[in-house]
């Protein structure tokens, strides 16, 4: 199984996610695209790397503002696969926002 981070830890990933937020037992981040159809190919991309990752976020889609959350349900919380897809989100935000 994959092991949970500590408090410490998930402190640290954001300081390197400074625009993610730690809410409960979860990684978010929000974020307003130009359009809806750029909303949208960011939720395809980022749809991609997870089917490619086998890890999946959840994703608010509000028009144009994608809330993105990153939890091991799994494992009932942060883990380091959620450190990486969020790492993976800013990457994508970056290249096509």
């Amino acid at each position: 199984m994959t092991e949970l981070l500590s408090d410490e830890r998930i402190t640290e990933a954001l300081g390197a996610l400074p625009d993610w937020r730690r809410e409960g037992d979860a990684l978010v981040r929000s974020v307003t695209l130009p359009s809806f159809p750029d909303a949208i190919r960011v939720v395809n991309r980022v749809a991609e790397i997870a089917e490619n990752d086998n890890h999946h976020p959840d994703i608010d889609i509000r028009w144009r503002t994608l809330t993105f959350r990153c939890s091991t349900h799994s494992a009932g919380g942060v883990t380091e696969h959620d450190v990486s897809l969020a790492e993976e989100i800013d990457g994508v935000l970056e290249a096509l926002a």
